[in-house]
């Protein structure tokens, strides 16, 4: 599989590594990713009976935390991998959150819901795999409610005298070579590279000014290993 089998919302690639999925994210993060997950779902400042959408949902990790931290939030996860939702709904069962979170399959860039339903919206590790940004980010505009915020984290380049050279290493060279012998998959080398071409933290930040979002701000998480973008739909 190429590049493209990761980019035009099919998850095929994510199909093949679903089964260690959540394994490869602790590595890759060296288990900080659950810390940028509650970052972001704080900065969505939900409430409980509110609505949120998880989209990129993948596993549930995120969907299945921000349910157990706000009692009564209704979280919908959405992923184009079907493979990676049979992970993330036996997760669901297993915390005992039926009632609360529900996986659906589908394309960040032709959202299956109504206009103005979510409170938040969530999207990890997800947007740098979408063919068209502006369009994805339209559609999170459209099903957000006046008043919602958005909280996207992306993977960065890391950063710092010490930290960046020796995390750019990892990144690149050890990290694809972990991801195929864990997974079995040779796609995985895919992501590192997609990472850093990524565009800078300004000019996404520029891309969700100019799609109509308000109060936009982005953070470096751990030495800019992590990207935590938020705002907000007037």
């Amino acid at each position: 599989m190429t590049e493209s089998g990761v980019l035009g919302g099919s998850g095929a690639m994510f199909d093949r590594i679903a089964g260690r999925y959540d394994l490869l994210n602790r590595l890759q993060s060296f288990g900080m990713d659950q810390g940028w997950r509650r970052r972001a779902l704080k900065s969505l400042e939900l409430s409980p009976n509110h609505y949120m959408l998880d989209l990129a949902t993948g596993t549930a990790d995120l969907a299945i935390m921000a349910a157990r931290r706000v009692p009564g939030l209704q979280v919908v996860g959405l992923d184009p991998s079907p493979a990676m939702l049979e992970v993330g709904r036996k997760k669901v069962t297993d915390a005992a959150l039926t009632e609360h979170v529900e996986l659906v399959e589908g394309d960040a860039q032709s959202l299956p819901f109504e206009s103005e339903r979510f409170h938040g919206i969530s999207m990890a590790w997800g947007i740098r795999n979408v063919p068209d940004r502006d369009r994805a980010l339209d559609e999170m505009k459209r099903v957000l409610r006046p008043g919602g915020r958005f909280a996207i984290l992306e993977g960065g380049e890391p950063e710092g005298f010490l930290v960046g050279p020796t995390g750019r290493f990892y990144m690149h060279h050890i990290l694809p070579q972990l991801g195929a012998i864990l997974s079995g998959a040779q796609e995985y080398k895919y992501l590192p590279d997609s990472i850093a071409q990524f565009p800078a933290p300004s000019e996404f930040c520029a891309q969700l000014e100019q799609v109509g979002f308000h109060e936009v701000e982005h953070q470096a998480l751990t030495f800019g290993a992590a990207r935590l973008y938020t705002g907000r739909r007037l």
